[in-house]
């Protein structure tokens, strides 16, 4: 039996082996990859490497053993999830793993905005295989804004739609702590976690956190959605992605990402990562 994280080289896939690292043996772990020698370094920690691709089902059938358990983290590819996730499913289910954890979105079938539906879908489907299954329903990553702060200092503005909705983020690495735990861990099986940051801010806060690390004047401006997508497909965002921004932006202002169940907060026996932290972080890297 091995702990198995599909996507092992991605941002989060990353963070989640580091964290399994620290906690079990490097022998017990296994890394899905698509590429190898981008998984090099996971190789030299001693983490074994199954070579597969989610687009393409025969790979997968050597991927998992029976009794492993496995994380799935969702695609990248927005609009191809469901089939790739599909044969991860199947494949999962063909080899009789212990349990299948899934990274879906905070709100679960209960969200209401387009990201979400492929989450919703493939939560579905791992119930429908009768898997045994984790849900790990996570919220925005405070990297997706940190991680695009130039055009934020270079026009001294964060420009959205969400108004003075509310984002209760959290860091990958908080997720991936998480992750690691309902992994390692018992208790967790048939269980659903509603994932996300203690405190919920507003972008005029994160706005003024980035003034405050960076000593540049830095406001938030909320357009109408649809000045929003001009402003994104102008700066070179693909349409079709700008519009699912703009959508989550509306989800924002709904509510739907401000929850604090605290679940995050109580699977990685810490506080989630301060806003003000990563923000400052970012600016001085």
């Amino acid at each position: 039996m091995s702990i198995v994280v599909t996507g092992a080289t991605g941002a989060l896939g990353r963070l989640v082996v580091d964290e399994l690292l620290a906690r079990v043996p490097a022998s017990g772990i296994a890394a899905v990859v698509r590429n190898k020698e981008k998984a090099a370094d996971l190789a030299a920690r001693g983490v074994e490497l199954r070579v597969a691709d989610y687009s393409e089902p025969a790979t997968l059938a050597g991927a998992f053993r029976a009794g492993d358990r496995v994380l799935l983290i969702s695609g990248s590819e927005v609009g191809r999830r469901v089939p790739q996730h599909t044969a991860v499913i199947e494949a999962a289910k063909a080899a009789g793993v212990a349990q299948l954890a899934y990274t879906g979105i905070l709100g679960g079938p209960d969200a209401d905005f387009a990201l979400a539906d492929e989450h919703k879908t493939t939560e579905q489907l791992i119930l429908d295989s009768g898997l045994p299954y984790t849900f790990l329903r996570n919220g925005w990553y405070t990297e997706n804004y940190t991680a695009n702060l130039a055009p934020v200092l270079e026009h001294g503005a964060v420009v959205s739609n969400a108004g003075e909705g509310r984002i209760a983020s959290a860091t990958r690495a908080d997720y991936a702590a998480a992750a690691a735990a309902v992994l390692t861990g018992d208790g967790h099986l048939g269980k659903a976690y509603e994932l996300s940051g203690d405190v919920a801010w507003s972008l005029a806060e994160y706005a003024a956190e980035v003034a405050a690390a960076s000593g540049q004047p830095i406001a938030h401006t909320s357009v109408a959605p649809e000045a929003h997508l001009a402003v994104l497909t102008g700066a070179g965002v693909p349409a079709g992605f700008a519009e699912i921004l703009v959508d989550v932006d509306r989800a924002i202002e709904r509510g739907r990402l401000a929850g604090t169940s605290g679940d995050l907060t109580r699977l990685i026996g810490r506080p989630t990562t301060p806003l003000a932290v990563t923000v400052r972080e970012a600016v001085t890297a």
